[in-house]
């Protein structure tokens, strides 16, 4: 039986699929989060297979749970550059992926920070083919992040800790929408729109 329903994150989608929950269980006890994002790929994704890296951010939304008091709304983001409140900035871990428009599979490791501050630190793979991307994750302690030209007496790295839904799993369905899907026959499509379903809970 699933304890919560609320998104860990989800980056990861590479091909349009249906925006839904991807498991009966989470979809049974009734909650989940809404995802909106985008994506940026490097290089852009073609209908060949190659090996690419990426980032993400989005705003989660609509989000239930059986828990309590949970945060309804948050932002989640990968492999972007985080500004301390001292302006020094730190680098989070790139995503990774190999495939192409068609099909692929990836793997990364999202922070999700919750309206109420608290945050959630998400290590996930996805895998896609035609129009569907699954993607499942475990929430994991922490991560660390190295400072990007630290000056002499900065911090070297900052450790985002996970503060909310230690221990569970996620699971999700996305959907990939190139602004200009033609783009994968030719120069590849760098950025793209981000829509779907995420759920986090555990037995």
């Amino acid at each position: 039986m699933v304890r919560k329903l609320v998104p860990g994150s989800l980056v990861g989608a590479l091909v349009v699929l249906g925006a839904t929950l991807a498991s009966p269980a989470f979809a049974q006890s009734g909650g989940g989060c809404q995802l909106q994002g985008t994506a940026n790929f490097s290089p852009g994704l073609t209908n060949n297979d190659q090996s690419f890296t990426y980032n993400f951010g989005g705003n989660l939304s609509g989000c239930q749970s059986s828990e309590s008091g949970a945060p309804a709304s948050g932002t989640v983001e990968a492999g972007k550059v985080v500004t301390d409140p001292t302006g020094e900035q730190f680098q989070e871990p790139a995503s990774t992926g190999s495939g192409s428009c068609v099909s692929s599979t990836t793997a990364g490791t999202a922070i999700a920070t919750w309206s109420d501050g608290t945050q959630t630190v998400l290590g996930y793979s996805t895998t896609g083919a035609a129009a569907a991307v699954h993607l499942s994750g475990t929430v994991i302690s922490s991560v660390t992040l190295p400072a990007i030209n630290p000056q002499p007496g900065q911090p070297t790295s900052k450790t985002i800790t996970t503060t909310r839904y230690a221990g569970d799993s996620a699971v999700g369905l996305l959907a990939f929408q190139p602004p200009d899907p033609t783009a994968c026959n030719g120069a590849g499509v760098t950025t793209a729109a981000i829509s779907g379903a995420v759920g986090l809970g555990s037995p």
